[in-house]
């Protein structure tokens, strides 16, 4: 199969670079200039697993105006912050044949790709699935090759020849696909499970395994799940896993699967880069306020989060001023 990858980042360069090892032919779409020049000047992008094996691998990449391609599905793992942007500059290459695939956290991005791609062509998804991009040209696969999972289901709930062609396609990639039948529902059982690990381990900047290994960890998980249950049951959203079964998920991943590794909204914030916080937490609260409830401790999340990211910038902002008064001393 063609594919087009928009977004060539941890997750998007973990998806294409093992679709293309399946066998199929993948073109990597992208903005970050310095990444892009990194990966031409290399030839590829470096690819470790668990911090060792470093190889290169070559990759065809490029940005939304070079790409002239005809891909059977696109692919989109960006930031929900960054859809619009790259859905404008990327329209050019859309056409009515294509199908859209994503596994994106978060919501709010499929009324986005709705406008673009009919709802027949739309396939969503949900990874449980660790990778993180170390700096500009370079990926490291979290886990064992196989190690992770993920979900994923037509918008209509109505599983065509080409959604079982990307299953296939997946499997043989080793991502673990489940096929499954309730699309929202699906959605937003990551979204609950990233409104916990992500949010409460970015608040701190800590691993997985440390938030997972605290003995307070399932009493503060209880209650953000309990909460976001309570409003997927009063907004009629069917989850594809019970309380019990995504507590025992958020343990499972923290402790046992991955818990070295630091949640995508962790590492933004290492990186200083806004977290998606707001189509997470914020999201749900939001969904609560819908259906007449108010989701306390998922807005004070939210609000812990923006904190967070609002002292760090402080803290730029003193380092860089502290850095121009040493250089203009140095100067006199």
């Amino acid at each position: 199969m063609k594919f087009v990858m928009v977004g060539a980042g941890a997750m998007g360069l973990r998806y294409g670079v093992l679709l293309q090892e399946a066998g199929n032919d993948v073109t990597f779409v992208d903005t970050w200039q310095q990444h892009i020049d990194k990966v031409r000047q290399q030839g590829g992008v470096y690819v470790m697993r668990d911090h060792k094996d470093r190889h290169l691998v070559k990759i065809k990449l490029e940005t939304p105006e070079t790409y002239h391609g005809d891909p059977d599905i696109v692919v989109f793992f960006v930031k929900q912050m960054q859809l619009n942007d790259y859905l404008k500059r990327c329209a050019d290459f859309f056409n009515d044949r294509q199908y859209a695939f994503t596994c994106m956290n978060g919501m709010g991005h499929i009324e986005k790709l709705q406008k673009y791609f009919a709802d027949d062509k739309i396939i969503g998804g949900t990874a449980l699935i660790a990778t993180v991009l170390p700096g500009p040209g370079e990926v490291d696969f979290m886990g064992k090759r196989g190690a992770g999972m993920m979900n994923m289901c037509p918008l209509n709930e109505k599983p065509d020849e080409m959604c079982q062609r990307l299953y296939n396609e997946l499997e043989k990639a080793q991502m673990n696909p489940t096929l499954t039948k309730d699309f929202t529902g699906t959605l937003m059982t990551k979204v609950i499970f990233n409104s916990v690990m992500n949010s409460l381990c970015t608040m701190f900047e800590i691993p997985m395994g440390e938030f997972g290994n605290f003995s307070g960890a399932r009493e503060m998980a209880r209650q953000l799940i309990d909460e976001a249950y309570d409003i997927c049951a009063r907004a009629d959203i069917k989850l594809v896993s019970t309380r019990e079964q995504e507590l025992a998920s958020l343990d499972h991943n923290s402790r046992i699967d991955m818990p070295l590794h630091y949640p995508s909204m962790c590492q933004d914030m290492f990186k200083d880069r806004p977290t998606e916080v707001d189509y997470i937490n914020g999201y749900i609260a939001k969904l609560g306020r819908k259906y007449h409830y108010e989701a306390h401790t998922h807005l004070f999340v939210t609000q812990e989060v923006h904190l967070a990211e609002y002292h760090r910038q402080n803290e730029a902002k003193k380092r860089q001023m502290k850095e121009s008064t040493q250089a203009s001393v140095k100067s006199a």
